[in-house]
């Protein structure tokens, strides 16, 4: 599965085309729909303007997960203080804010849909293909929204010019018709998709039978859970019609089904060759130590392109990751690049994140017996025995000590070494030097840092010049969906439905394997303070959902995950935390300071309808809240 870059380009110059709406599409620059279906080339340009509304869940400034969570911060923006209201919601998908909305989405999508019998040299393959292209993503849009603004219309075909007002001013569906809708139409579109791309040139990127099966299964799990499924705080939300939006009975059937989608998509991928990847030793990495290569293993199922675990990277506008790389690196990293002004430093990851990684034994760190929890901010040395984590000799706080290897490859604090960028021998590893005076300090960022960069974003390779300004590096399509979430989101259904069997344990503990970790039942009976509790389904749950955070971090996930797991309230209303990074002194650095306190309210659960969008369509309600 693996493959050109080129494709990339040349998709996302499709993309790019697609964008201006199908122009020259007409004789005399005039487009209309009957002459965007005259001809194979025109129509195809259609359906990747229905490609075009993808939103860019690979950069900050439109991911809403990323704005409203607490994963990422970004040197002065201040998203994550939710200062969101009703006349400027953040990232209206609704109404269009620096791009279309999601239903001129949705509206493009039935206009191909309901014109692509037209096409007089289309291929019948190719046309069966594409209308299941442009119903995934149709249904795709659907979900996307619902997400965003729980119950929310369907809009299932377009409504003539002729159409009277009424008919055009449509109600929220309640949140179970409209998962039915969504999960229907993915069910319709999967039967024509293709297993895999042939033509990886040209079409990488494009909707496969993997990619539908594994977003039904993701679909059909925010159904089962608890904000979607009998959430009894939403009983008074109704139409005005008095039609309750959310439903009030919990259904247990729910996690079954999904766990059923889940387990098909599993079998779907791995026939076609779908595993989860391990980091391949070059000549010029040469033979890694365990712990490097488990860290190497997952810092690069993130970065190498078109790996063996990527179901489905995304490659439209700003996806490529070309600015990420830069924002991730240290300002400065390696003393020879000090002309070289490509580093940025400005993305860091918050210590709340950090929080959440386990201990070397692969529990928690406040469960862990062996963890001195209560002195994680105390300083200690490194030695020769943390010579692959931290800089040997270097001091730092506790907490950085003794942490599983996706700790370390994802992040990188003051003293962290970082595999890479030119330096592969051992014995000159390069090491963030972060404190006020050294050439990694927070000084040189633009904006506010919390001290632990990113090389989870970097690919391994990339290299600053040392003579001039320049950086060399590869760039990587956004991995939206992994086979590695995949099997967690089936233990975590499984589990729902049948308990911590043993089939729920087998799938959590293939990702916890390829990151050098032991199995849960090893892990939690010799190192932890609770070791029966991955006996229980409650406990298990708890293993799945910090499982989840850990194995997703800082790829835009958690938002939607606390969210439909009903736990955003609790964990957002809590103080931003950083380092106290523009200190000179090691006992000065490692305090922890507060860079903003979130205000996170249970409105916030859901984003707001524009006012004006409630004034257009009278029939609409606004959320609960606003």
């Amino acid at each position: 599965m693996k493959a050109k870059y080129l494709s990339n380009l040349f998709f996302i110059s499709l993309f790019l085309t697609a964008c201006s709406d199908y122009l020259d599409v007409a004789p005399d620059n005039i487009a209309t729909i009957d002459n965007a279906f005259t001809l194979r080339s025109q129509a195809e340009k259609y359906l990747f303007t229905c490609y075009a509304y993808m939103p860019h869940e690979g950069y900050l400034t439109e991911s809403p997960s990323y704005m409203m969570g607490t994963e990422l911060n970004k040197g002065n923006d201040q998203h994550y203080s939710i200062t969101q209201n009703i006349n400027s919601p953040y990232l209206d998908y609704w109404s269009g804010f620096n791009r279309a909305s999601l239903w001129r989405g949705i509206r493009d999508c039935n206009i191909f849909l309901e014109n692509v019998d037209k096409v007089p040299d289309l291929d019948y393959t190719d046309k069966l293909r594409w209308i299941s292209e442009v119903q995934f993503l149709k249904a795709y849009y659907h979900f996307y929204l619902l997400r965003l603004y729980g119950p929310v219309p369907v809009i299932d075909k377009n409504q003539p010019i002729n159409a009277k007002t009424e008919e055009v001013r449509v109600f929220r569906q309640p949140v179970d018709k409209v998962f039915d809708y969504i999960v229907d139409l993915m069910d319709t579109a999967i039967t024509h998709l293709p297993d895999a791309i042939i033509d990886e040139n040209a079409e990488l990127g494009r909707i496969t039978k993997p990619i539908a099966l594994a977003v039904k299964a993701k679909i059909l799990t925010y159904a089962a859970s608890p904000f979607y499924n009998g959430n009894t705080d939403y009983k008074s939300f109704t139409n005005k019609d008095g039609t309750v939006l959310f439903p009030q009975e919990y259904d247990p059937q729910k996690w079954k089904i999904a766990a059923e989608a889940a387990k098909k998509a599993i079998d779907a991928c791995e026939a076609l060759g779908y595993k989860l990847y391990y980091f391949e030793e070059t000549n010029q990495t040469g033979q890694l130590p365990d712990i490097l290569r488990s860290e190497m293993n997952y810092r690069t199922a993130f970065t190498e392109r078109w790996n063996s675990e990527i179901i489905w990277g995304l490659v439209n506008c700003r996806s490529s990751v070309t600015d990420y790389q830069r924002q991730a690196y240290p300002r400065w990293l390696d003393p020879a690049t000090l002309n070289n002004t490509n580093g940025k430093g400005a993305l860091t990851a918050s210590y709340n994140y950090a929080e959440l990684f386990y201990s070397d034994h692969g529990v928690p760190i406040e469960e862990d017996v062996t963890y001195d929890y209560d002195g994680r901010f105390n300083l200690k040395v490194a030695t020769e025995d943390d010579r692959f984590q931290i800089k040997e000799g270097y001091a730092t706080a506790k907490f950085n000590f003794n942490r599983e290897p996706r700790f370390y490859a994802s992040i990188a604090g003051d003293g962290f070494i970082w595999y890479g960028q030119g330096h592969y021998k051992l014995n000159d590893l390069l090491y963030v030097q972060g404190k006020q005076g050294q050439i990694a300090s927070a000084v040189n960022v633009n904006g506010q840092s919390t001290g632990y960069y990113i090389p989870k974003f970097v690919y391994y390779t990339n290299v600053l010049s040392t003579t001039s300004d320049t950086y060399v590096q590869q760039n990587y399509p956004w991995p939206l969906f992994r086979l590695s979430e995949l099997y967690l989101l089936y233990a975590e259904a499984l589990n729902e439905a049948e308990g911590p069997t043993e089939d729920v344990q087998k799938y959590v503990n293939l990702v916890r394997e390829r990151s050098g970790l032991p199995a849960v039942s090893e892990a939690w009976t010799t190192y932890s303070k609770r070791p029966d509790k991955f006996k229980s389904r409650e406990g298990m749950r708890t293993i799945i959902q910090q499982e989840r955070q850990i194995e997703l971090c800082l790829e835009g996930q958690q938002f939607y995950d606390l969210v439909r797991w009903k736990k955003a309230l609790s964990y957002y209303n809590k103080p931003f935390y950083g380092w106290d990074v523009r200190q000179e002194t090691v006992e000065n650095y490692n305090r922890l300071r507060v860079m903003r306190s979130v205000n996170f309210q249970h409105k916030h659960y859901l984003w707001p309808i524009k006012e004006y969008d409630l004034i257009i369509n009278p029939n609409l309600v606004q959320n609960p809240g606003w």
